[in-house]
């Protein structure tokens, strides 16, 4: 067993884990570390607690210190800085004709490095940005290209549900999404409606699909040939998650479909779950490359 403390650097960064060396700390206290850019001051989101050795990657930084008030003094100082180098980047990047859009600035917490996050469609050629900043700032630049995923984590907003980005909230790393989970969820295929704020697939959709891969596996889809109390028939429609289905008799292909539940069924021929090609067409670029 560890003892750690989890940290994490603005609000929607990702969690890291330190040795505390000592120190306690309750949650939302600040803390200065050692981070690949040098020192930093993040929020203790996770106070003093044991872990498995395997739980965690050896071995940990350790905390240096809890952060002093000139520490938070610093910290606001720099947020003012970021704004103003916001605003002078936007400048630059107009004044190099450049197609690319600006979506934040970070000092790291010695001022020692000045990042630039932007997303753009496709490669940049910022050479000439970064001698222009350097100029100004007289710092070491680095310009990030970031996704559109990153972008609303960074930015934050509200999601369809009503609720604050989960990407800003709580996910530490996204997982690929898929347009096919969205059809095994039996959800519309229609982009505005399982598509986030960043115009990819919402990442809810991936909380979900582990129980929808169990029910299909013994579901019979849409297409499926089965057997009911009533006859022969064709699965015409499906609820996964209440195992109603409704099935096209062979002997009265004209009428309404009867209604049954899964246990009342045997399959004869089951079916599969097709993403029709007009269908990918019209949801292209609503996955991550």
């Amino acid at each position: 067993m560890a003892e750690i403390v989890g940290i994490k650097f603005r609000n929607m960064g990702k969690l890291y884990y330190f040795d505390p060396d000592g120190h306690k700390f309750a949650r939302g206290e600040m803390a200065i570390v050692e981070t690949t850019y040098g020192l930093e001051c993040g929020e203790v989101v996770v106070p003093n607690r044991e872990v498995k050795d395997e739980d965690i990657v050896k071995p940990l930084k350790k905390v240096i210190r809890p952060a002093q008030p000139e520490d938070i003094k610093r910290l606001k100082e720099n947020m003012e800085k970021e704004k103003r180098a916001f605003d002078i980047c936007l400048e630059k990047i107009a004044a190099h004709k450049l197609a690319m859009k600006l979506v934040n600035v970070e000092y790291t917490f010695d001022n020692s490095k000045i990042l630039f996050y932007f997303t753009a469609d496709g490669r940049v050629d910022f050479r000439e940005l970064v001698k222009d900043l350097a100029s100004v700032f007289r710092t070491r630049i680095e310009l990030r290209q970031i996704g559109v995923r990153d972008e609303a984590k960074m930015l934050g907003g509200i999601g369809i549900c009503g609720l604050p980005f989960c990407c800003t909230r709580f996910l530490n790393d996204f997982e690929p999404v898929s347009i096919r989970m969205a059809k095994e969820q039996g959800l519309s295929l229609n982009p505005t409606k399982i598509s986030g704020s960043c115009g990819r697939l919402m990442c809810c959709l991936k909380y979900e699909q582990e129980i929808y891969d169990e029910l299909l596996k013994t579901t019979p889809k849409v297409g499926a040939i089965v057997n009911t109390k009533e006859g022969r028939g064709v699965v015409s429609e499906v609820n996964l998650l209440t195992g109603n289905l409704k099935v096209v008799l062979d002997k009265a292909p004209e009428s309404p479909p009867v209604s049954v539940h899964v246990r009342d069924v045997t399959v004869i021929r089951d079916s599969q779950i097709k993403i029709e090609e007009e269908e990918a067409e019209e949801l292209l670029g609503l996955e991550d490359d």
